[in-house]
This record gives structure tokens, sequence and C-alpha cells, in this order.
């Protein structure tokens, strides 16, 4: 079979890490054409455009696209891809707001293309076997602890911090992918308080408080910060009612269960990805999820701003 070829819109770093190193050495996949406005190397020989919609005319034959760009543009550039006649697949956020999540996924449905809005925490195996082993039981105590430095993971991009970058919740929504995912019943956020730098429009930090609305007693909490140096933490506790406890970390690639070894599923978060495209394109079915992003806008809704100390790359 004919691999399906595909172009990236958006080559930043995630771009540059993940996605095209997972398209290159995918059985399914041929890396076509690059856009980027940045004007940065493209690896090998790819095609590369300063403008997608140059991409889109240059290299008609293109299947798909990967949109990696920053949020705020990516409804745009999907429709354009869309009405061009390519499957799409979105990086995390999936786009600049929830409702902009639905008008893709309509747009796609009436275009008789794929959407794909992907989050690749979900894509590890711990988390898949966190799901199953919570698969009918309740939850009573969760924490989840996402905390990373942000001048690490990314240096000098002040839209992040900017109104409509997400801020925290931009690693944040990671955390909210797992809990989606693993969660036996539906979460909701309760209350939360978003931490701003004096200078910027985005939260730094955040507390989190849940609720599932099935007990009264339950427990559920979330720190989320970017303030952190050295090492990294991102964890989630989970405690059942029934006494099973479980630990995932390293963003969902170990699981500890109490009582069992650990299981350490591989780096594969990305080629997972690219996997599930394919069985998608072959199904021409789409899977547009918008419950993280669903998580990560009620925080904002009902989040206290709270001040906090000015922020400098």
């Amino acid at each position: 079979m004919a691999k399906y070829k595909i172009g990236i819109i958006g080559f930043g770093k995630i771009a540059r890490d993940q996605h095209a190193p997972a398209i290159v050495n995918s059985p399914n996949f041929e890396l076509a054409a690059i856009s980027n406005v940045s004007g940065g190397p493209s690896p090998g020989s790819i095609p590369s455009f300063a403008t997608y919609p140059e991409m889109l005319k240059q290299v008609a034959d293109l299947d798909a696209v990967a949109i990696c760009t920053p949020p705020g543009p990516r409804r745009t550039i999907a429709a354009d891809c869309l009405a061009a006649g390519k499957n799409i697949l979105l990086e995390k956020p999936p786009a600049g707001t929830v409702t902009e999540v639905a008008d893709i996924e309509h747009r796609a449905k009436a275009a008789g293309k794929v959407a794909f809005a992907t989050y690749h925490a979900q894509h590890n195996a711990a988390v898949k076997a966190a799901a199953a082993a919570l698969t009918g039981k309740r939850v009573k105590v969760l924490q989840v602890t996402w905390k990373e430095d942000i001048r690490r993971w990314h240096p000098g991009q002040d839209w992040i911090l900017d109104a409509g970058g997400f801020g925290i919740f931009d690693p944040g929504i990671n955390a909210m992918s797992i809990l989606t995912r693993i969660m036996p019943e539906p979460i909701f956020i309760s209350s939360a308080e978003l931490y701003v730098p004096a200078n910027r429009q985005g939260p730094i930090a955040a507390d989190l408080s849940f609720s599932t609305g099935l007990q009264p007693d339950e427990q559920l909490r979330g720190v989320l910060d970017w303030r952190q140096t050295g090492p990294q933490t991102w964890e989630i506790d989970v405690e059942t009612t029934d006494g099973l406890k479980l630990k995932l970390s390293d963003g969902g690639a170990r699981l500890e269960i109490a009582g069992q070894p650990p299981l350490i599923g591989p780096p594969d978060e990305y080629p997972d990805i690219y996997r599930e495209f394919a069985s998608l394109l072959d199904a021409s079915q789409s899977k547009v999820d918008a419950a993280p992003f669903q998580l990560v806008a009620d925080a904002f809704m009902l989040g206290r701003r709270t001040p906090v100390e000015a922020f400098s790359f």
C-alpha cells in the first residue's frame, strides 16, 4: 500500500523534535513538505515553503497535513486545508477555543475528510494500562502534580504567556488529557486559582479542584507550575474506594500499582499518534476529542486570578 503523503505546517520545536522523526520513521507516511514561516531549516531535502497556502498549491498531491502552529490560527489553517481537500492532524491544544474545535469537526465532516485532535500523553502504554486498571472503579483521592521549567521547554516563547497562549495549561493539558483517558467517570473542574505574573496575561501556575459528583468525601486536586527548576515532576496519584492505589509518573510513561512491578512503556507517544492517524485515514473516520480542552477552558472560566511577581525569559 502506498504511503500517505503528509505536510507539516509550523516547524517549531515540537514538530522538529517529535512530528518529523515520527513521520520519517513511519511505514504509513511520507513527509512530503513543510511550511515554516520562521524560515528555519527543514530535515534533509524536504521541500520547505514560507506559507502554508504556497505549500498547498505547490504540493497538490498531499493527502494530509499536521498542524503544529501555536493554537491561535489553527481554526483558519484547518478550514483552508479542509477546503483544499486535505485530511488534518492537530497538535494540542487543538485550536484557540473550544468553539473552534467544534467548527473544525463540523468542517471536516462536511468536507468528507478526517480530522484528528491529538493529545500525545494519552498514547503512553502506561496510561492505557492505568485506564484499564480503573475501569468500573470509583476514585476517592486524586493528586495531579505537573511542575516543569518554562525556560527549559519553551525558551523565549513569549506568546505562550499572552492572552490565548494558555500559559501553564499548554503543558497542563497533558495532565488533563490523561485524566479524561483514565478516569472511570467524567471529571469536572470545581474551582481554580490561577497565578498570573504582573507583566503577563497567561497563568504561570494553577491550583485546581476537581469533582466527579459521585461522593461527598472525594479529594481531587491538581497543582500545575511552570517555575520548577531541577528535576521535572509530571505525576498523577490515584486511590479508589476499594483501596487500589496507582501512580503515573514521567508524564504518563511509568505506571506503579501497589503490589505489582512498574510498567514503563517505550518512548512511543508520537509514533503511536501516527499509527492511529493512519488507521483513521484507512477508515475515513475522524477523532476530535474536546474533553481535555474543555477542562482547560473551565479552569479559565472558574479561575480566580492571583497576581505574582513579573516573569522574564
